[in-house]
């Protein structure tokens, strides 16, 4: 018998305690080759394939679709086939995790400026058919290193079992739906094979091959008229569409379908559902940001009335946070709030906040400030595409400078917009409106655009956010 290794999950390179398990390509007893696809795997910012890092028998797999895993944690058992090619010892495996401490012992907190990294190997060789159990020291019966990132994983190896999220009627997991965006195919026509009526991967895969239901086509099922579904409900069911069970109102409300199971006088408990994906990491984010930044917000309006046809409001936002950054450098900065040290960024790199079903994004347009309006909306357009379709570099999803929340769109007027270290400042803007402004001999309607600033009041004082926010009001004022 060939000897046993355990896989633990590595850090995907984003630095997050977990991933959700989107697709296993095997199965328990399949055998598999050195850098086969093992598994796809869903984090916040993108859905990876993990290579399998050895070639043999596939023992024991963590979890299964819909299943949260912990990184550092056993993602899979192999008996490894020494008949077939296998990965030299310290070889790079494809994700850069650098090298695991020996077993049992923990590694020391890396230097300041150092990526910190984790296990390339993602557990020891055993000698045993179990999966390694939960090592303690000598000393003390502390916990053995698994392999996480240093001071940034939950030391828990827990599966957390998840259950598809129902939107629009549709169950679906998010990495499901984004493959679906990216393959043009319209999830709400295709019919699900999982179980409850889930639509797997494997169920849009099938659909994109065959072109059955891409956007445009003839819905399969039609909706029925107005009046029809609760006579087809009660043909179905046997009786009248109010005496359906208690399990058929719950489905309905797991679909999202709104509707009333109890008078409004009795209170209504919800259905729990753990967050994954891009929102849990957004709980994540906001928590510490909450707890890191002491945040001000300053509000004011911007009289654009004498803009000229054709301005791109977007694009005047970012021309005006550019200016607003060159006349006061201490809002585009990062603050370490532990060493209290303060970065001034001569480049200005506005983070932009896109909302999705699947939760907030904020992808980098980099150097802003080089940019004219046509770059502008050409950058912003290619980086909602990239977010629609998760194509998305993790790389371009941080490392900015500044943050724009143009919530104006949608609806309301000022807001607290949340700042996330190590920014400092974020703008939002709000919807415009008419107002009517005193001038010389009377008064007139100007079309404004509420803005609101919040900054970090550790890293830069009222008065360099005042004028900050005097700057981009003077630019937004101006024609062109």
């Amino acid at each position: 018998m060939g000897d046993k290794k355990t896989f633990n999950l590595p850090d995907l390179g984003e630095g997050l305690p977990d991933a959700t398990v989107v697709e296993w390509f095997v199965k328990e007893g399949d055998t598999i080759r050195l850098d086969d696809n093992l598994v796809s795997m869903e984090t916040a910012k993108a859905v990876v394939d993990v290579p399998s890092p050895v070639s043999g028998k596939v023992l024991k797999l963590a979890g299964g679709v819909g299943d949260v895993i912990v990184t550092g944690s056993m993602l899979a058992e192999f008996e490894i086939d020494a008949s077939q090619p296998q990965r030299a010892e310290g070889q790079d495996t494809g994700h850069h995790h650098g090298h695991a401490p020996a077993k049992g012992v923990g590694s020391q907190d890396p230097a300041p400026d150092d990526k910190v990294v984790a296990s390339t190997e993602g557990g020891a060789i055993e000698q045993t058919g179990k999966a390694p159990p939960e090592a303690t020291s000598e000393a003390g019966g502390d916990r053995a290193d698994s392999g996480t990132v240093v001071g940034a994983m939950q030391s828990s190896d827990a599966v957390h079992n998840e259950a598809a999220v129902s939107v629009g009627g549709v169950k679906a997991m998010p990495a499901v739906r984004a493959m679906a965006r990216k393959l043009k195919v319209d999830i709400a026509r295709v019919r699900g094979s999982g179980a409850d009526g889930v639509v797997t991967m494997a169920d849009v895969k099938r659909a994109a091959a065959d072109g059955s239901v891409a956007p445009g086509s003839p819905h399969p099922n039609p909706p029925p008229r107005a009046g029809e579904g609760g006579e087809r409900a009660a043909r179905a069911g046997g009786g009248s569409a109010l005496e359906r069970t208690s399990s058929q109102r719950t489905a309905l409300s797991a679909s999202g379908k709104p509707m009333r199971t109890q008078p409004p006088s009795v209170s209504a408990s919800g259905q729990p559902e753990q967050l994954k994906g891009v929102r849990r990491n957004m709980a994540r984010v906001m928590a510490d940001a909450h707890a890191k930044v002491v945040p001000t917000t300053l509000t004011d309006d911007a009289d654009i009335h004498a803009w000229s046809h054709g301005n791109d409001l977007t694009a005047r936002l970012v021309r005006a946070i550019c200016v607003a950054a060159k006349a006061v450098p201490a809002l585009n900065a990062w603050f370490d709030g532990d060493k209290l040290v303060r970065t001034l960024h001569p480049q200005v790199d506005i983070g932009i906040a896109v909302d999705t079903d699947d939760g907030l994004f904020v992808p980098a347009l980099r150097n802003a400030d080089m940019l004219d309006a046509n770059g502008v909306r050409e950058g912003i357009n290619r980086l909602r595409a990239q977010v629609e379709d998760r194509s998305i570099p993790a790389s371009e999803l941080g490392g900015y400078t500044i943050s724009l929340s143009n919530f104006g769109m949608f609806a309301g007027r000022y807001a607290t917009p949340v700042v996330v270290p190590p920014c400092v400042a974020i703008v939002a803007a709000g919807r415009g409106r008419h107002q009517m402004i005193p001038v010389v001999g009377g008064f007139e309607s100007h079309k404004v655009i509420p803005l609101s600033l919040t900054f970090d009041h550790r890293a830069c004082t009222g008065g360099e956010a005042a004028r900050f926010l005097k700057a981009m009001l003077d630019d937004l004022a101006l024609p062109q």
